[in-house]
């Protein structure tokens, strides 16, 4: 696993292609990356099933709850599959943009 921190969000990068292993790390590293807004990417795994990616959204639930945003990042998702809780998009940069966007949106009251 892959970590960088630019500003108010980390993105953790998976570097093994094993989701499973991955959200387990991330899962019991919870309390470092609480307060931060977080991208995981995972868009070098490109056999990702949804199942997979459904693993995921817990943390992408409790995240929310602590006012902080959480996107993954998977470039070959289908989008109509994946449950409206999580949040997924393509590329790094549209992962970025999403939390700007949702850092307003809670600045504002939202």
């Amino acid at each position: 696993m892959k970590v960088e921190k630019k500003g108010h969000t980390t993105t953790l990068r998976n570097t093994q292609g094993d989701c499973q292993a991955f959200l387990e790390k991330i899962t019991n590293q919870y309390p470092t990356f609480q307060k931060q807004n977080l991208i995981l990417d995972l868009s070098q795994d490109k056999a990702i099933s949804l199942a997979e990616i459904k693993l995921f959204s817990p943390l992408s639930k409790e995240h929310k709850k602590n006012k902080k945003s959480l996107v993954l990042v998977i470039d070959n998702a289908d989008i109509d599959k994946i449950p409206h809780v999580m949040t997924v998009v393509p590329t790094l940069l549209e992962a970025h943009d999403i939390i700007e966007i949702e850092e307003i949106e809670r600045d504002l009251g939202f």
